[in-house]
């Protein structure tokens, strides 16, 4: 089984680092460039389903990017960040000294485990799909914190390990299996304009980190 997990293209709270968790935010221009750009890396693999938030940043990417029809899963919704929706992780730690979403709850929001049983919820619709029919490659457009989850929870730790993957937006991440187990073989990767390119072959695929 292997994943290609897509960040939607920029919004403008995007830019700036605003929280945007459900506040439902179209892509800026330059964030509908970025979204068709995944489309011709995409289209070199043979995906056998594919998924989206239902917020429009992430539902139009996958139109943009080719998948016009991708399957809305209310999962992939990003966090709840209650509160703090709309605002900025540095304008919060002034408020409140040492705080950190990945590890206390923002008020009126989900917790980082929270989030982390909706990405294993999705995780194991994927699995049952592919051990009933031959749907082995998906990809899937969601966002930033909720995909750094995903990525977490494929790999089989914490939730609160997404912290260790930050999300750019329009890139591309790769989640599959290696001697049957969870590896991640690309992060960040980004389309045209980046220096290497992305395959559905598993040898010359080389991650980006950025």
């Amino acid at each position: 089984m292997r994943i290609v997990a897509v960040r939607h293209g920029e919004t403008e709270w995007s830019k700036i680092g605003q929280h945007t968790g459900r506040t439902d935010l179209p892509l800026t221009d330059y964030g509908e460039t970025e979204a068709s750009k995944t489309a011709s890396v995409l289209a070199t693999w043979d995906f056998h389903q594919a998924f989206t938030s239902p917020l429009q940043r992430a539902a139009t990417t996958a139109s943009l990017a080719g998948f016009p029809g991708a399957t809305v899963d209310d999962d992939l919704m990003e966090w709840a960040y209650g509160e703090h929706e709309g605002r900025r992780t540095v304008d919060i730690v002034v408020e409140s000294p040492g705080f950190s979403k990945w590890l206390q709850r923002p008020p009126g929001g989900e917790s980082v485990e929270e989030v982390g049983v909706r990405a294993d919820r999705f995780l194991a619709k994927l699995r049952t799909a592919a051990a009933e029919t031959d749907a082995t490659d998906t990809v899937v457009f969601a966002h930033g914190h909720f995909l750094a989850i995903l990525i977490a929870r494929w790999l089989e730790l914490p939730a609160s390990n997404g912290r260790l993957f930050p999300l750019k937006t329009a890139t591309l991440s790769v989640l599959e299996t290696y001697q049957d187990r969870p590896v991640l073989r690309a992060l960040n990767s980004e389309c045209p304009g980046s220096t290497k390119a992305l395959s559905p072959q598993p040898t010359p695929l080389t991650p980006l980190t950025k």
